[in-house]
């Protein structure tokens, strides 16, 4: 049952329904003025506010003039945050008309319970900035009838999992329906002749539509309403239907919803991790219907495709039996006109330490983009060495995998009071700018803030923190069965003066929940110190298949449980959006311990240093890229190849100790004549003014507009029918010609004699001879390739530059290529050539994986010039 509102406050019903307000404070505050108790009741969620509210207190409202002013404002200023221009509208020509950006979960609010950790966050926090930036992306997911699973504790500390069940009604949703008015969906076949039908919700993240796929409708059988009941839940078959819909449903949506609201068609396809891959086939699938032959296809897809990648270890990815994709695309399957076989391909691990009885998703993805990135600089690097069976004979640092490292929605994660303290500075206008577009590099008006002013702030948020913790632990002891005789002491719980760390995320075993827990009198010790204490709020939820991570979580929940320590070590169930947007304004410094290099990014030290939280975190993911001393502290890492998992814990763990003990809390209670701890307010500012700039979500997505959205745009626009049939039939032909390519001999002319060594700045001229077999000079690049000699003897830091042809070619049908060589360092020096597949429609010369290079026999020249 839908409220029904007074005609004056129709227009909460539309600000209700687009999730600005999980981000816009005037519209927070605005709801909250309804009913300030229901606000609390229903979690701060304006959909379930509106029906609880007495209509006695609705009538009033409708003639509340002061109250219908702040409504007409709120809603004047959500239209113009709709309609006005934004800063993609003032790029130069060319980009994009329209993105579609698929992931497995959104993490947009708390009413929207449809994400389980940090790709969801991440996933939402895309959203939201694309739409404060103006970027028209389209947002493509499943709905999960029962969300993530809620998480409690057991008497014994043991994780217990739920799951709510969710009525889309009930969420902020509205259903895409066909002009007639009958509900608008798509249909995917199945082996055996049945089929899975899912009905389509729009959630609207500020400018974003978010398209969701739900299978729970009449028209399906018992089994296949239930592919979208849980997210991340189920058995093999089960996850493979499930990224089926995701991705070949999800183009069918998004051309449904494009057809039926006037919305450009995306130009870019973005496949968040490798649970859309997918996608790429049904794109592919569309094209062959018009004609097109699948290799043409193929490239035209890839043209348009970028694929981003957040796992640091191959453990990480979705991978099937090949024989339980080749049966769902078969020819009783979906996508009948494709051969299974050809769909096989593109996920098979048919390179060296790949398992070709596995469908790996993440190489699909990778195969189906023409532009792939991790998430940070690290794990770009990781993620190419990772992948480079794909692209074969070329070193790790060529392939074509860059980074675009994550960022966070800061106006979501920025505690209320930081805003105003900063719009006090500069103004709200240019505070929300600053938040959400971003690209200042420093907010040096930080610096003006008085000392005493950030001090009182950072300890009202960490007072704030303390009733929310106690709140939370005296609800999750009496789920563990706890009578209120026995909760007197949680009263006690935390101080608002003492030193907090906060260390929230899911568990899995890299992330190291209990490295704390190494040595137990040691934390002790700190955190019982007479003089410099210290108190740790942990939250974090295992995956509920996955009972080692249970065991931590109880063996954490079992420390935290005990008399001496409990009241300045707590465990807190059921970490979410909700209790993180509490957790990180109110903590001093963030703890991150996982093994590197496995974080790929982790974003949640982001969402603490913009409340001006100083970060404690192993080098690893954005850490490794950003960190600097007045930013927080490094913990070292001991990853030498000698350690093993027990004694690197130990050496990390008794460095954290140390940093704590030796270096965080004294600064923290270090205390100057004015009763302030200057040097570490000084390291607040220093973090707000110049880490706060680079975490932003808007920074974030401005790098991918611009460095993929952008190039992706312009290679699908010119890679049309016919640019797509050459380059198909190209790439067939070089493939086929390319083992008789080859580098026949080298040698290097200089003025003077080498000798094995040569002086900065001489030249030497390269003349190469190769064989090209059926292939033309257009059809290559011969290279050249100098840098540095590292110790194993292999170039390091290098450069490429092209030779040109000279001439005809011999009687033998060998063509020579020559060029100048500047020998423009110190030190060992080196040098080779290479041939590789050259195209106006290639992203890189990579991107074939063939290359030529000297053999040993043909390459002496080719080696140490200068030492």
């Amino acid at each position: 049952m839908r409220p029904v509102l007074p005609e004056p406050l129709r227009p909460l019903s539309d600000l209700a329904r687009n999730l600005r307000w999980s981000w816009h404070p005037e519209t927070r505050e605005l709801f909250q003025s309804v009913d300030p108790e229901g606000w609390r009741a229903t979690g701060g969620d304006p959909l379930r506010l509106l029906g609880s509210v007495p209509a006695e207190r609705l009538a009033a409202l409708a003639e509340d003039r002061r109250f219908l002013r702040r409504l007409a404002a709120a809603a004047d200023d959500l239209q113009d945050y709709l309609t006005g221009r934004r800063w993609y509208q003032e790029q130069p020509p060319g980009l994009p008309a329209a993105v579609a950006y698929f992931s497995p979960e959104f993490g947009i609010t708390a009413a929207l319970p449809q994400y389980s950790g940090g790709l969801g966050i991440l996933a939402g926090d895309h959203l939201k900035a694309a739409s404060d930036l103006g970027v028209p992306l389209v947002g493509v997911g499943l709905l999960y009838r029962h969300g993530y699973f809620r998480q409690s504790l057991s008497r014994e500390g043991w994780q217990q999992e739920h799951y709510p069940l969710l009525d889309p009604n009930e969420l902020p949703l509205t259903m895409l329906r066909e002009a007639d008015g009958t509900p608008a969906r798509v249909t995917l076949a199945l082996p055996g002749g049945r089929s899975v039908h899912a009905h389509i919700w729009k959630a609207q993240v500020g400018r974003v539509p978010l398209l969701l796929l739900d299978s729970d409708t009449e028209e399906n059988g018992p089994g296949e309403r239930d592919v979208t009941d849980r997210l991340y839940g189920g058995g093999s078959e089960h996850r493979l239907l499930q990224e089926m819909l995701l991705g070949i449903g999800g183009v069918r949506a998004v051309r449904a919803y494009c057809r039926l609201t006037g919305h450009a068609e995306p130009e870019v396809f973005h496949t968040n991790e490798g649970h859309a891959g997918f996608l790429g086939l049904e794109r592919i699938r569309e094209l062959v219907v018009q004609g097109a032959d699948f290799d043409a296809a193929l490239e035209r897809v890839r043209s348009g495709a970028v694929f981003t990648t957040h796992t640091p270890v191959p453990a990480g990815i979705d991978r099937f039996e090949a024989d339980l994709v080749a049966r769902h695309f078969g020819e009783d399957g979906e996508l009948p006109g494709i051969d299974a076989e050809r769909v096989l391909a593109l996920g098979r691990e048919d390179y060296p330490g790949g398992d070709a009885a596995l469908f790996n998703m993440a190489v699909m993805g990778l195969r189906l983009a023409q532009r792939a990135n991790g998430v940070s600089v690290l794990h770009g690097q990781v993620s190419r060495e990772m992948f480079a069976g794909l692209w074969p004979g070329f070193d790790a640092e060529e392939v074509p995998i860059t980074s675009v490292t994550n960022g966070v929605h800061a106006p979501t994660w920025v505690a209320p009071e930081v805003f105003r303290l900063g719009a006090r500075r500069i103004g709200a206008g240019r505070a929300e700018d600053a938040l959400s577009v971003g690209g200042s590099q420093r907010w040096d008006t930080v610096a003006d803030i008085p000392a005493a002013d950030i001090w009182e702030l950072r300890r009202t948020l960490r007072e704030q923190l303390v009733e929310e913790v106690r709140a939370r632990l005296r609800a999750a002891w009496r789920e563990r069965g706890a009578g209120s005789a026995e909760l007197g002491w949680i009263d006690g719980v935390l101080d608002p003066d003492v030193l907090t760390i906060g260390f929230a995320r899911r568990v899995p075993s890299y992330k190291r929940l209990t490295l704390m827990l190494r040595d137990r009198e040691r934390l002790t010790e700190l955190l019982l110190h007479p003089e410099r204490p210290v108190q740790i709020v942990v939250a974090g939820k295992a995956h509920p298949a996955d009972d080692s991570g249970k065991r931590l979580v109880q063996e954490l929940v079992r420390f935290a449980d005990d008399p001496r320590v409990r009241q300045r070590i707590v465990f807190l169930p059921d970490y979410g959006m909700a209790m993180a947007q509490k957790l990180y304004p109110g903590c001093d410094v963030w703890l991150n311990n996982p093994l590197r290099p496995l974080e790929a990014c982790g974003t949640s030290g982001m969402k603490a240093a913009l409340n001006g939280c100083l970060n404690l975190s192993v080098l690893d993911g954005w850490w490794d890229e950003w960190y600097e001393p007045d930013f927080g502290w490094a913990i070292p890492t001991a990853d030498g190849a000698a350690v093993d998992d027990a004694r690197r814990d130990d050496l990390e763990a008794a460095a954290l100790y140390d940093l704590l003990a030796q270096r965080v809390a004294p600064r923290f209670y270090d205390r100057g004549a004015d009763g302030l701890p200057g040097r570490w307010i000084e390291m607040v500012r220093h973090t707000l003014a110049g880490l706060g700039p680079k975490v932003l979500a808007g920074r974030m997505v401005r790098d991918y507009v611009e460095r993929l959205y952008a190039p992706a745009a312009e290679a699908h626009r010119a890679l049309d029918e016919a640019a797509s049939r050459e380059l198909a039939a190209w790439k067939a032909r070089v493939r086929a010609a390319w083992p008789a390519v080859a580098v026949d001999h080298v040698e290097a002319v200089s003025e003077g004699p080498l000798g094995g060594t040569a002086e900065l700045g001489a030249t030497l001229s390269l003349r190469v001879s190769v064989t090209l077999g059926e292939l033309d000079p257009a059809d290559v690049e011969v290279q050249a390739v100098a840098g540095r000699v590292d110790e194993a003897d292999r170039l390091a830091h290098t450069v490429t530059f092209p030779l040109k042809a000279t001439g005809a070619p011999g009687l033998d049908g060998r063509r020579l290529y020559e060029g100048p060589l500047t020998l423009d360092r110190t030190g060992p020096f080196g040098y080779t050539v290479r041939i590789l597949p050259s195209h106006r429609l290639l992203a890189c010369g990579a991107e074939l994986g063939l290359v030529a290079v000297p053999s040993h026999a043909t390459g002496e020249a080719a080696g140490v010039l200068m030492r």
